[in-house]
């Protein structure tokens, strides 16, 4: 096993020079990327943000000046910067904790929470791992509550819950497209809006947030070329691992795993070049799906007969994108074992996110010290198994004959 070789751990779609070719020739799609993804999703309105953070401050920006609350209700299992864009909004996160085996709230707690607070401004519906939730569920305690309903589709954008994609169900929604997280134009975002209502007060909170920044979008057109050279397994090594590296020498974990963030994330609007490549690989974004769905199929069927796991997948009648797989162990245990012996195989064997999100040192001044035992259980147990278009079915059969081992 060649120990520089490196596939990513995500599906991030790689960039071709074909997909370039427009800016050199001239020959760009006419219109803005926005209509695309306001044609794929079957939404009335989009709007490309620098990130998918940003797009959702952009949301909650919007929202302060539709009602007077101030709490926002995040899981107990996602990413730092969901809190810190809160807290950037000058808005309340308060969290309620998920299930033990899966991506979905704990509903009875949503409930109680939502009933016991009048002051639910929204409920934050994280689509991790490109697997939709039980989005009934907190439709109905928004209702209740007369909360409104945030999707969170960094990690799904194409998937489908009950015949219709995720981003459409709730009232707004953000996407990312920053690198590895499938289509991409190394560091990007979308909003979407249901109600035509609502898409000028998005647009007033645009134009009053969101600046140029020349010298900060030239450096992503860059970055963008740079994925585009080192987005493969022979060189993903040296801006992956390589920085995984350095800074566990240095005794920063959350830095190797890069989820230590801050509240001043950049704000600024995208250049058309970047928008150009977006809409150059968009075409391909069912077909990377459909590769990915096998490959998580693949691992599924391999995987199916080994105890002491879990795989947490769809429900019947969704349809998740599955950038990555997700594996529970049935002890800690056993996932540290597995991490262990993965980290330099090279395989793109990695994790989601560190801890529950309460157990984040930094936000501890945001969020609190809420025990939520089902996020932390889930957290200590699970890794993720890419399905990068990388992986070969070799590679497929040698991790599950490690993780069999184990």
């Amino acid at each position: 096993m060649n120990m520089f070789k490196e596939i990513p751990p995500t599906a991030g779609f790689p960039l071709y020079s074909k997909d370039f070719l427009p800016l050199i020739t001239g020959r760009t799609r006419q219109g803005p990327l926005e209509d695309d993804f306001k044609g794929y999703l079957d939404v009335p309105y989009a709007r490309i943000t620098c990130s998918g953070t940003a797009a959702f401050y952009l949301i909650l920006e919007s929202l302060k000046t539709i009602s007077r609350r101030k709490t926002v209700v995040i899981p107990s299992f996602v990413c730092p910067l969901v809190p810190l864009a809160i807290k950037r909004a000058g808005l309340n996160a308060i969290v309620c904790d998920i299930n033990r085996d899966n991506f979905n709230f704990d509903n009875q707690q949503l409930r109680d929470l939502c009933s016991r607070n009048p002051d639910i401004l929204a409920i934050v519906a994280v689509h991790l791992g490109g697997v939709p939730l039980d989005f009934e569920a907190i439709q109905q305690a928004a209702k209740e509550a007369g909360a409104f309903i945030i999707e969170d589709c960094a990690q799904s954008l194409g998937a489908e819950h009950k015949g219709k994609k995720v981003g459409t169900l709730g009232e707004f929604s953000f996407f990312s497209l920053c690198r590895g997280k499938g289509l991409t134009i190394y560091e990007g975002g979308l909003i979407t809006a249901k109600e035509k209502g609502h898409c000028a007060i998005i647009n007033a909170t645009i134009e009053r947030l969101v600046n140029d920044d020349l010298v900060s979008e030239s450096i992503k057109i860059l970055e963008l070329f740079g994925y585009w050279l080192f987005y493969r397994p022979q060189l993903f090594w040296t801006v992956f691992r390589l920085p995984q590296i350095f800074w566990n020498w240095q005794g920063q974990p959350l830095r190797a795993q890069t989820e230590y963030f801050t509240a001043d994330f950049p704000v600024h609007k995208v250049s058309r070049i970047r928008e150009s490549i977006g809409r150059a690989v968009l075409p391909r974004l069912d077909q990377e799906i459909n590769k990915q769905r096998q490959k998580a199929f693949d691992y599924m069927e391999r995987l199916k007969d080994i105890p002491g796991i879990k795989l947490i997948t769809e429900a019947p009648g969704d349809l998740a994108t599955y950038p990555y797989l997700t594996l529970l162990f049935n002890e800690p245990a056993r996932r540290r074992e597995a991490l262990n012996t993965f980290i330099n195989s090279g395989l793109g064997v990695s994790q989601i996110y560190v801890s529950a999100i309460t157990d984040y040192d930094y936000l501890s001044g945001i969020i609190g010290n809420k025990a939520c035992p089902n996020g932390r259980y889930l957290a200590e147990r699970q890794i993720s198994l890419t399905t990068s278009t990388f992986l070969k079915n070799k590679d497929i059969a040698t991790i599950v004959e490690m993780i069999k081992k184990l």
